[in-house]
């Protein structure tokens, strides 16, 4: 429990604490880098199945309980002990189980504790289920480093690295928060030079993949505010919230996490961004 208390006061757990308590924790995580993967996991888990009626998660629950003692019996850890690798038989299973309904809590859970036991196949097999499997569910992947997944994995999954500040990097917020302010009060011209400014600077598909990932849940709080939600970062959401319809702020949500998944496929970052102008516009000036 002492390494729990110390990752609970990591950047990472009060993202988690976050999106959980908002009800916007992706359904399909990646902790990658050389801190303990599997405790981020975990609390996660807890934040998908607490019932506190503030934080979550709040460790203090029964269901907050039973995951950090790993005996919830929606919160499964996908393990092989008799092969090397992930027979595709458990993997099938674990398909066949996420047709289950939980059995305590609202969500269920998988946690792939080592994801390089997680050959192509096995991958393959999985790649449905992640992306058209029933909304209950929620699947964490732990891999030192994400590579260990194939792109049309990460592709639909939010990756958050660990290690080091254990946070998202001040360029990638500071443009997130910069598309939010252009949302609510810049015009087309002022769009357009931000995106090549993004396109000039060379930006890679996963710092794209980040800065999409980070807007998104800003969009995800300003809607939250108008439904008088007391927002995390209350001046960037209620700048939103003041501008943008509903309408707007649920397409944008949509857009952001659309591009942050085209991050994950062999198309330049250049062109990436400008489907993402184009549609941007589009949304703000209808």
């Amino acid at each position: 429990m002492a390494d729990l208390a110390v990752f609970a006061q990591s950047n990472t757990a009060a993202r988690i604490r976050s999106a959980a308590s908002r009800g916007t924790l992706s359904h399909a995580l990646i902790f990658s880098g050389a801190s303990d993967r599997v405790i981020a996991a975990r609390y996660a888990a807890a934040g998908y199945v607490c019932t506190a009626e503030g934080e979550r998660p709040c460790l203090q629950c029964a269901h907050c309980r039973k995951v950090m003692a790993d005996i919830h019996p929606d919160v499964n850890y996908v393990r092989d002990s008799e092969h090397k690798e992930l027979s595709a038989e458990t993997v099938r299973a674990m398909r066949s189980d996420t047709f289950i309904r939980p059995n305590e809590a609202e969500r269920k859970v998988y946690i792939f504790e080592d994801c390089s036991i997680l050959n192509v196949r096995d991958q393959n097999i999985l790649l449905k289920t992640i992306e058209e499997g029933p909304s209950y569910c929620a699947f964490l992947f732990c891999a030192e480093n994400s590579a260990a997944l194939l792109q049309t994995i990460r592709s639909r999954c939010v990756e958050w690295k660990l290690g080091g500040t254990d946070t998202v990097p001040d360029s990638d917020r500071a443009d997130a928060i910069e598309l939010c302010r252009l949302s609510a009060k810049g015009s087309a011209a002022s769009r357009a030079a931000f995106t090549a400014k993004l396109e000039n600077g060379k930006r890679k598909r996963d710092d794209l993949c980040a800065l999409f990932e980070e807007a998104r849940l800003l969009f995800a709080d300003a809607l939250l505010a108008q439904y008088g939600a007391e927002p995390e970062d209350a001046q960037v959401a209620q700048g939103l919230a003041k501008h943008l319809t509903r309408a707007k702020l649920m397409r944008m949500i949509e857009l952001l996490d659309s591009y942050r998944r085209y991050c994950g496929y062999n198309v330049s970052a250049g062109s990436t961004l400008g489907g993402f102008a184009v549609e941007w516009e589009r949304i703000l000036t209808r």
